[in-house]
């Protein structure tokens, strides 16, 4: 008799350490923090609490970035008319280099020619050459500055963008920020929620881990097909002598945050 006490105080021991409480939890929570340093101008208070299909819920101040990018495409602009015109000096001056090269050339093996004309023509030719070596370069110069522009142009569509803060399919939890803040880059803006599915944390005992991933799951008395997703192989920084694990379910009909009972099987 003592015997069969023992043994069904050991297996009940066994069955309550495989059963678990998790509080139904969005796969994934989200704070998003500002990338820059900037004025919040607008933010949408009425969709706390609501899923975003597709929207803007924080606007940044991005006034004087959208003129400086209305005015650096502008630079860009003038900066390619003037290599296009550049371009063209460059050839005209290489045509005109050539025929300066060659006068000089023919004139020098004249002997008939005098001191002071084989001189005016070296000069020419030198001057021709040194004309053409400028324009090279200064070509080169705006090859760079339109480099430069559009680098900078590329940062202030960047900056703008990172400005709207939108979500997608996600469930918007909470906005952190006010219209009138400043906010520099890493402040939280807000807190979003992806619910397409649902997740259920447990801490598992070191022998519920073994073949853990063959065992049934039973939600609420329930059979199901789940099964652990997830598993750490290092004990928790909390519960010490525990590992945690997440199951992955279906999105609940009503509302999350609800606790339900797990039993491993």
């Amino acid at each position: 008799m003592l015997k069969f006490s023992l043994l069904f105080i050991l297996s009940s021991t066994i069955l309550f350490s495989e059963i678990h409480y998790a509080k139904v939890e969005p796969y994934q929570t989200i704070t998003i923090k500002s990338a820059v340093s900037a004025k919040v101008l607008s933010v949408d208070l009425q969709s706390e609490g609501e899923m975003i299909g597709n929207g803007e819920i924080i606007h940044l101040d991005d006034v004087m970035d959208k003129i400086e990018l209305n005015v650096s495409k502008e630079s860009l602009a003038i900066f390619k008319s003037s290599l296009k015109i550049n371009k063209d000096i460059l050839s005209s001056l290489n045509k005109s280099l050539k025929r300066q090269k060659a006068y000089y050339q023919r004139i020098n093996k004249l002997s008939t020619a005098s001191t002071n004309q084989k001189d005016n023509a070296f000069n020419n030719f030198v001057s021709s050459e040194n004309q053409y070596l400028s324009t090279k370069d200064k070509i080169g110069n705006i090859k760079k500055q339109i480099l430069d522009m559009k680098l900078k142009i590329e940062r202030l569509k960047d900056s703008i963008q990172k400005k709207s803060i939108k979500i997608n399919n996600q469930y918007l939890y909470k906005i952190s920020v006010r219209a009138g803040d400043f906010v520099n880059p890493s402040s939280p803006l807000a807190i979003v929620q992806d619910q397409s599915k649902a997740k259920l944390t447990l801490f598992l005992e070191p022998n519920e881990i073994k073949d853990v991933h063959d065992k049934q799951i039973y939600i609420d008395g329930n059979a199901t097909d789940y099964r652990i997703d997830k598993i750490w192989n290092s004990a928790d920084e909390k519960y010490i002598s525990l590992y945690r694990a997440e199951i992955y379910i279906k999105s609940p009909k009503r509302r999350f945050s609800s606790l339900v009972e797990i039993e491993l099987k």
